[in-house]
């Protein structure tokens, strides 16, 4: 086996035999991983890589997906590591690059989530797997796109200072993809705002991610009460959103529209 591609961040990526050895520095790409069927060729993962259980409990974590332990990552002595340019540090993807062979994703488009599935799937050996998840993906999120019938919402992503997913994010795509209307698409990536430019840009809801803030019911609260302090005349619907759902581009995606049905029904 001798593969050469290029990445979607334009490296060139060159392996002279299927990987046995295997970090993954991206959450949701370690999920997929699992999902091929690596569990033997998986030695390295980020504490954040929590799903599936089985995988955090059994394979050794080396740090976040913005602090890793490249000591340890190193010791680990991998074929191919996988790492995504948002995710992960610049620093960190260079340094290892020097090393290992490194994929680095960079996935703001659908149809760049299908063609890095196809990519690691190459990669590891696994591309009659991977083309049937990346193909099972398109036919379900085919079947929800316009569920939301243009609601408008603005989504966040973080507590002081509030910050918004914009456009040129996967989220924005989601979003998109599922009828919703961004209120902050134009702003790019994710802009910091004030709980006043929430209420002028129109949102009908305010969707609060689970990650990378862990916002929860209690926060949902204190902001029905700051809101309701803030602008009394205004009515807004303040729901958590599951962060893994909306931004999370392996295998995880290939269950979207069972979340997002009963997501919309619950608004």
């Amino acid at each position: 086996m001798f593969i050469r591609l290029y990445d979607q961040t334009g490296y060139e990526v060159i392996l002279k035999h299927r990987p046995k050895r295997i970090v993954s520095l991206v959450p949701s790409k370690s999920e997929y991983l699992w999902e091929l069927g690596l569990q033997n060729e998986l030695v390295g993962i980020t504490k954040f890589c929590i799903h599936p259980d089985q995988m955090f409990r059994t394979v050794p974590r080396i740090g976040g997906t913005k602090n890793v332990n490249l000591q340890k990552l190193e010791g680990l002595n991998p074929d191919l590591i996988i790492a995504n340019k948002e995710e992960n540090t610049q620093s960190d993807i260079e340094y290892l690059r020097k090393r290992f062979p490194v994929y680095t994703s960079d996935i703001i488009r659908l149809d760049e989530a299908f063609n890095m599935l196809s990519d690691i799937g190459q990669l590891t050996g696994k591309t009659e797997k991977a083309l049937k998840i990346a193909e099972t993906t398109r036919q379900n999120l085919e079947t929800v796109k316009g569920i939301a019938k243009g609601r408008k919402v603005a989504y966040l992503i973080w507590q002081d200072p509030y910050m918004a997913a914009g456009g040129n994010t996967f989220i924005d795509t989601l979003l998109q993809h599922s009828g919703f209307i961004n209120v902050f698409t134009s702003m790019p990536r994710y802009p910091q705002l004030q709980l006043a430019d929430i209420a002028n840009s129109g949102a009908d809801y305010l969707f609060l991610s689970t990650e990378p803030f862990p916002f929860t019911e209690k926060h949902v609260q204190s902001l029905k009460q700051d809101w309701y302090q803030s602008f009394p005349s205004q009515t807004i619907t303040i729901r958590i959103a599951d962060g893994e759902a909306f931004s999370w581009y392996g295998s995880r995606l290939m269950h979207f529209q069972e979340y997002i049905r009963d997501f919309i029904t619950k608004l």
